[in-house]
């Protein structure tokens, strides 16, 4: 099997046919056609012990080629009618892209009942790893990183909104979506649910898709996807980066409390120090916490129509981040004094 046969045209609801090029040494579309041989030998069978990743649509290998090449091989888990439009999805728009803020396609295997999809391998892994996992007690994130981190993923998503063609919906950007490269360079990765989106169409009715924490209201509640789900997603990310706090934090008899409820009552008084992660130790730029903040709490404005796009996100990240912004500069916030900031946020906000 190739990838015409599997991502000649993409089916979806309200898009159009896409073809596809299918030409193994084209400039456009330069992946490799591995075989499987080579990928078991890769992976050492896929071994447990080569095993860096688990998720729902299978599990992500380390390997190695014969040129001495390390590379990451997400298998597929079973082979649905679903697992296989995911796979077709991803082999599509990864095919199509090329940004240093994006993880790239270095090819794929589709035969029999796998199908494995190759990238570069990320020896950092993941910024979730970072935040949350067992790499988050080392805080090899440092203030300058995470700055750069932030503005790296934002750059890629406005790539894939504004300059790729046709332009592309993520609908999937979290922690664990976002890979570090040996420099911590951000790399936005996972297109198994993204979404094409021919010119002069504005959004999208789909079923949901992506993680919970992560949801624009208006997607989650009706499967409106727009480009601004994706800025609604990145808000939140933008707080997870400053605050090392999960999207959606649960508490002792049911109670739950999302990060935007978390630092709403913070920003309404002014204590910004409240929000950096503690294991920076204080060694953060106030400012710098102060307009990252500002930035996130705009991307996460419950109408879609009044979030700014991935452009103006960027532009105010470098302004805000790498010099001192006038007023002009700085977008403004819209929070009702005392919103979000109850009692019940009180008690829990130490913990």
């Amino acid at each position: 099997m190739n990838l015409k046969q599997y991502c000649c045209f993409l089916k979806d609801e309200g898009l159009n046919k896409i073809q596809v090029s299918n030409k193994k040494n084209s400039r456009d579309y330069p992946w490799e056609m591995y075989t499987l041989k080579e990928l078991l030998r890769a992976t050492n069978n896929f071994h447990q012990d080569n095993k860096i990743g688990e998720g729902g649509f299978g599990s992500v290998y380390f390997g190695r080629t014969s040129k001495s090449v390390q590379i990451a091989v997400k298998r597929l888990k079973t082979m649905t009618a679903k697992a296989e439009m995911e796979f077709a999805v991803e082999v599509e728009v990864l095919g199509r892209v090329r940004h240093q803020n994006l993880l790239g396609l270095r090819g794929f295997y589709a035969g029999g009942d796998e199908r494995l999809i190759v990238y570069d391998y990320m020896p950092n892994h993941s910024l979730l790893t970072h935040l949350h996992g067992p790499l988050a007690k080392e805080c090899q994130l440092d203030w300058p990183r995470r700055m750069s981190i932030a503005i790296g993923a934002a750059e890629g998503l406005a790539y894939l909104h504004h300059e790729s063609t046709p332009h592309i919906i993520h609908r999937d950007i979290k922690a664990s979506n976002v890979l570090l490269d040996p420099e911590f360079q951000a790399k936005v990765a996972d297109f198994g649910f993204a979404k094409l989106v021919p010119d002069g169409v504005t959004h999208l009715t789909t079923k949901v898709k992506g993680t919970l924490g992560y949801l624009a209201p208006e997607y989650a509640m009706w499967g409106k996807v727009s480009e601004s789900c994706d800025v609604y997603s990145f808000g939140i990310l933008l707080l997870e980066i400053i605050s090392a706090k999960k999207p959606i934090e649960k508490f002792p008899g049911g109670v739950k409390r999302d990060i935007v409820q978390w630092v709403t009552p913070y920003v309404n008084k002014g204590l910004f120090n409240n929000i950096a992660d503690p294991k920076l130790k204080g060694k953060f730029d106030l400012e710098q916490l102060k307009n990252v903040t500002t930035i996130a709490l705009r991307c996460t404005d419950s109408s879609a129509d009044k979030r700014p796009s991935m452009k103006e996100v960027v532009d105010w990240l470098k302004n805000g981040v790498g010099s001192t912004w006038g007023e002009e500069n700085i977008p403004t916030l819209s929070i009702k004094n005392g919103d979000e900031g109850n009692d019940k946020d009180d008690k829990l906000k130490n913990n």
